[in-house]
């Protein structure tokens, strides 16, 4: 244990005592409210994931050989790295370049990102902000405060701010080990007192809820069954969080839900825990009907590997990214891609050009995405539909050849159809057949990925 984290144990433990015996709960929330603090949340639609670490300097090498699996930031795991070699290796070559947090804020805005959410600490246990309980953080290792540098970025690009927590820590000596957690080879839970290690992970969340303003995403990862829950304290360190954050959004993660990593489940909570969380995250899936009666967010990356690899070139065209994103939305969910930085925080440039790309379609097309529902008609074998309270829009990615689109008719008066990257809106012929009607469309798209066509209603 080094002199600063066996400094700070003492003044942890009692500041945790003394918390958990004087906190009180947060009042419970009515629907409303739920809803008024969930609302920008279910506006947004659309995030970008950012995984940045130590791991982003090995890029999937280690020793000179490519580690097995994807997911780069486990290397430390996948190569059976020691925690001393680990930070012994790693933590003098991290070194980022000035200017890195406002490129990617920059690259977020333009693709039409809404908000970020940033590892400020991954399993590797590298914390990003100034921790008072460790020197195994960003500050002591290269001098900058990397999540307020972070965090001013994406705010002066008037975005807003999510901070991503690992709960689990593979540099920790007394954090869990096993428990079906991922554990790095030859390390037992033999002689490790848990409760220092919860103690130090409350105190590192009070920090980053503390230190930096308004953080407007907690996004937790993870747990299992036979480590969750109260494993952490989860009620004390919600309630916590909620004192110092009142408005913030957490997902479900300190909880081993089924659907926080798969799609659609049939044993989903009956009546949402604001306890648990606030949304559950399908991870690399999307769910083929949404998550019925629960918000949620399916997370993505761009390639394979969250953390940055130099030997992954499976890149998603971004057609693909640009189809999935409208797919998430069409069943009223959120959707978060991811880039993973090189070591020097530059993004990728197969990332920034799958960015721009995505950035050029919303820029005409985003009125069908921000603010939208899931479609009331089911999922189209000719793309996907959106909806507002007084439009549909139709995602045609197909474009019919006999230039007829049909849709369902949704007992409501039509005043006006049109394409919506129409900037004069030219109204298209539409008539009445049986429960439907039929849109006389043009011969080609105006765009080959998704031509959206609006459906005005009276």
């Amino acid at each position: 244990m080094n002199i600063k984290l066996l400094v700070t144990t003492l003044a942890i433990a009692l500041a945790s005592h003394s918390f958990a015996a004087t906190a009180t709960q947060p009042k419970a929330e009515t629907p409303e409210q739920r809803d008024a603090r969930m609302s920008w949340w279910r506006e947004a639609r659309f995030g970008m994931f950012v995984h940045w670490g130590l791991y982003s300097i090995p890029a999937g090498e280690w020793d000179g050989k490519g580690t097995k699996g994807h997911g780069k930031e486990w290397i430390q795991k996948q190569a059976g790295i020691p925690a001393d070699v680990y930070e012994k290796r790693l933590y003098p070559q991290f070194n980022p370049k000035e200017g890195f947090a406002e490129e990617w804020a920059k690259a977020a805005n333009m693709a039409g990102c809404k908000y970020i959410v940033f590892t400020t600490k991954h399993h590797e246990g590298f914390a990003m902000h100034d921790s008072a309980v460790t020197t195994f953080d960003a500050k002591d290792a290269c001098g900058r405060d990397l999540l307020k540098e972070v965090v001013d970025a994406t705010k002066a690009e008037g975005l807003k701010f999510g901070a991503y927590y690992s709960v689990i820590d593979w540099h920790h000596p007394h954090a869990y080990a096993g428990f079906g957690l991922p554990t790095v080879k030859g390390v037992t839970n033999q002689g490790r007192d848990n409760s220092i290690y919860v103690d130090y992970l409350h105190k590192q969340v009070e920090e980053i809820v503390t230190g930096y303003g308004d953080i407007d995403i907690l996004w937790w990862d993870f747990s299992k069954p036979d480590c969750q829950g109260e494993s952490w304290r989860a009620k004390e360190l919600v309630s916590m969080v909620r004192k110092h954050q009142p408005n913030m959004v957490m997902n479900n993660r300190l909880y081993a839900s089924k659907n926080s990593f798969v799609g659609a489940d049939s044993n989903l909570l009956k009546e949402w825990d604001s306890e648990i969380g606030d949304f559950t995250t399908p991870e690399q899936s999307i769910p083929d009907t949404g998550v019925e009666g629960v918000d949620w967010e399916t997370c993505m990356t761009m390639n394979k590997t969250w953390g940055y690899s130099k030997f992954d070139n499976n890149w998603k065209s971004s057609e693909e990214l640009i189809r999935n994103l409208i797919d998430v939305v069409s069943k009223g969910g959120n959707y978060l891609l991811n880039i993973g930085p090189k070591a020097d925080g530059s993004i990728p440039e197969q990332s920034v050009q799958r960015m721009q790309a995505i950035g050029k379609w919303m820029d005409v097309n985003s009125d069908a995405i921000y603010g939208t529902s899931a479609s009331p008609f089911g999922k189209p074998q000719w793309g996907r539909y959106t909806s507002k309270a007084d439009r549909l829009y139709a995602h045609v990615f197909d474009w019919p050849v006999s230039g007829k689109l049909t849709i369902p008719n949704a007992d409501r008066k039509v005043s006006k159809v049109y394409l919506l990257a129409d900037s004069a809106q030219n109204a298209l012929p539409i008539e009445s057949v049986g429960g439907g009607w039929i849109i006389s469309l043009p011969s080609q798209g105006l765009d080959a990925v998704a031509t959206v066509v609006v459906v005005q209603y009276e």
